[in-house]
């Protein structure tokens, strides 16, 4: 059965390649996916180009397991050689846009999901996630489908990790502080300049260090990347605006950076969004476990995913290298996805009584 789903597999992210699938464009790969499973007699959901499907027994009394991965990409770049929708397999690779990230990961889980689709006896049920935008972080995506998948116990969210086991990833707040002060002519003493009033807090950013420390991350940092202010050099400005990239760790939520930061600093202080959440599961948690016993290795992960928009424990895995995502002429080894499924499946097997 694995052989064949491994087969089955690498036809499906063959043809996923054929389509063009950038982030608000990934109608055409939903409808593929959704054949894919109808084709196999699995009763899908569909909203806007997202696709779900549960195991045949599933049981609302059970918890549920969530398996996760995108299926839309970013647009290629202009270092491609190879044409990007065009899937060849070379020297054991398989060539095209979208085929480390995250296209293995996703055909991987759907074969895991598969396996274990009419399994009886399980003690978890299983929801698929297919899911758009991950690439721009789109409202459009995983985020707009979590209300309709019910309650979900855990999570395992695919990109590329080389199998290893991602137990946690940064969150991130990007902050638009603005200073306000008056203009004033620069040849008399007149106004209060915004920008010698921003040094203080841009001080503060610079050297404030949060008490509580990531096991996994370190410390939480906080970078002054962009500042703005004056018109022409001799009007003192009246305002000075500043953006400051958060990068959250585990040891804290988003709101709760938020609420330190306003109350030490002067500014007005305005986040684009809170939703990209730090996010981590326990290292005894028994998928991490399961994981380790089979010589998986565990990280914490500098990028961020659809992991960001989970409140539940999740885990970040799948086939290929992150190192190769967005790169030219993108590929993923032929074995890597085999190799994928057969962990994925092992990882569940004793968590979720898998035969």
């Amino acid at each position: 059965m694995i052989e064949k789903l491994q087969k089955d597999s690498l036809e499906l992210l063959k043809n996923l390649i054929s389509i063009q699938s950038f982030s608000k464009e990934e109608e055409k790969t939903a409808d593929l996916i959704g054949q894919f499973l109808q084709e196999r007699q699995i009763k899908i959901n569909r909203k806007l180009n997202n696709i779900w499907a549960y195991n045949k027994h599933f049981d609302a009394a059970k918890p549920t397991v969530l398996l996760n991965s995108h299926h839309d990409t970013v647009k290629p770049n202009s270092g491609y050689i190879r044409n990007p929708y065009e899937p060849a397999v070379e020297e054991g690779r398989l060539y095209g846009l979208g085929s480390n990230d995250a296209g293995g990961c996703l055909v991987s889980l759907i074969a895991t999901f598969l396996y274990f689709y009419d399994q009886e006896g399980l003690s978890y049920n299983i929801c698929l996630a297919a899911t758009a935008e991950e690439e721009i972080s789109g409202n459009n995506g995983l985020e707009c489908v979590l209300p309709d998948l019910g309650e979900l116990e855990f999570a395992i969210v695919g990109e590329p990790t080389e199998m290893n086991l991602a137990i946690a990833e940064r969150g991130l707040l990007v902050l638009d502080c603005t200073v306000t002060g008056k203009a004033g002519h620069a040849a008399r003493e007149e106004g209060d300049n915004a920008i010698y009033k921003a040094l203080k807090d841009i001080d503060w950013f610079r050297n404030y260090r949060f008490s509580k420390v990531s096991e996994v991350f370190g410390p939480l940092k906080m970078s002054v990347t962009i500042i703005n202010a004056g018109s022409q050099h001799n009007v003192v400005p009246a305002t000075c605006t500043f953006t400051v990239d958060v990068r959250v760790t585990d040891a804290y939520t988003n709101e709760e950076v938020l609420k330190i930061i306003r109350t030490n600093v002067d500014c007005e202080v305005k986040p684009r969004s809170i939703r990209l959440k730090p996010s981590s599961i326990d290292k005894d948690h028994p998928l991490v476990q399961s994981g380790v016993a089979m010589g998986r290795t565990t990280y914490g992960s500098p990028t961020t995913s659809d992991q960001a928009l989970l409140s539940i424990p999740s885990v970040k895995v799948g086939p290929g290298d992150s190192a190769r995502s967005h790169m030219a002429d993108e590929y993923v080894f032929v074995e890597e996805i085999a190799e994928g499924i057969t962990l994925y499946i092992n990882m569940l097997k004793p968590v979720i009584n898998g035969k």
